[in-house]
């Protein structure tokens, strides 16, 4: 089996051409994405052997699922197939003051119905040495919710590094059945990363004098939020994506790293958003790669957060970018020059 193992849902994406609103033609782009599917296929550009895990249909739409992570190197031996249907989103790419929109279907997806027996975890994480997972996994449901805490404990067993992506979603469940469920899940958690809101939405940690929606991001604020993820839980590492909105087409992008004695920040970029949507999954990887093989805080984060800002000039969940395209960012060339 491979090294770093994902599990959740991928799901079906149907989105208008551009920026067209629903239905303001008759035509839909079809992609496939979700959280840790989207973690995975960046670890497979990066050059790791990289591995997601999920259950599908039998269909034809689940098989081409399926493929369109085959297509990345990503492996798909431990793809459980079975069930009804794969899970849908809708996406409404907005523009300047016009937020994007995202619209969900994916009640009693295969996944949402898999049962803990669908999953030999023992198996699955024979020579692995990492785990990752989000917050959006355990929200599809009670059974969900177990067999991460069962995916989790047979990691912890084996000695797997485990992050975790906070990745809070009002749309799946309330703030109390998300501290709830993932205070039980972080007990096995070395790597924390989360957004702006996700730590105070979950665990009721709030970044003082920060107002997202207005703009305003307060650097000390993420440090003692930081510490406090820490000191509850564990973690060796807590990080935090860092995104100024200054309209849905444009953002200023950076995050923070810290280890409980040093807190780093990155450099900021600015960003002229194409699609946003796997921005985070995308730093989750950058990070991921950069302690996996090795790299210190301060290089690990700006990885990670160069890697992401690329991912905002992308269409579609996957993060389509090389190791050297993320160095050559880091290195400081943001020109956008032809490359000939």
């Amino acid at each position: 089996m491979a090294e770093i193992i994902t599990f959740g849902e991928i799901m079906l994406r149907l989105k208008p051409e551009g920026y067209l609103r629903f239905f303001q033609n008759d035509r839909m782009e079809a992609t496939f994405g979700g959280g840790e599917a989207n973690v995975a296929v960046s670890l497979a550009n990066f050059g790791l052997d990289a591995a997601f895990v999920t259950k599908l249909p039998s269909h034809d739409i689940g098989t081409a699922a399926v493929r369109s992570l085959d297509y990345f190197g990503v492996d798909t031996s431990e793809i459980v197939r079975g069930g009804d249907r794969i899970g849908i989103y809708y996406l409404e790419t907005g523009a300047s003051q016009r937020p994007s929109k995202v619209i969900y279907d994916r009640a009693a997806s295969s996944i949402a119905r898999a049962s803990a027996a669908d999953f030999d975890w023992d198996r699955i994480f024979d020579g692995a040495k990492w785990f990752h997972f989000t917050g959006i996994t355990p929200a599809l449901g009670p059974d969900a919710a177990e067999i991460c805490k069962e995916a989790c404990r047979a990691a912890k067993e084996k000695g797997l590094t485990v992050s975790c992506d906070l990745n809070f979603r009002k749309k799946l469940w309330t703030s109390q059945q998300a501290c709830e469920t993932m205070g039980q899940l972080m007990e096995y958690v070395d790597v924390c990363i989360a957004n702006e809101e996700d730590a105070e939405k979950v665990f009721g940690i709030k970044a003082e004098n920060t107002d997202v929606t207005g703009g305003k991001l307060d650097h000390s604020g993420y440090v003692s939020v930081a510490r406090q993820l820490i000191d509850r839980f564990g973690f060796q590492y807590a990080a935090i994506t860092l995104r100024t909105s200054i309209s849905a087409s444009d953002n200023r992008w950076a995050a923070m790293l810290s280890n409980g004695k040093e807190h780093l920040f990155s450099r900021e970029y600015p960003v002229h958003i194409v699609d946003r949507v796997g921005g985070g999954d995308s730093f989750g990887a950058g990070l991921i790669y950069g302690l996996y093989t090795g790299m210190e805080m301060r290089e690990a984060l700006e990885f990670a957060v160069a890697a992401s800002c690329l991912k905002h000039s992308i269409e579609g969940d996957f993060n389509r970018v090389t190791v050297e395209e993320v160095k050559t960012l880091m290195a400081g060339d943001g020109s956008g020059r032809v490359q000939r």
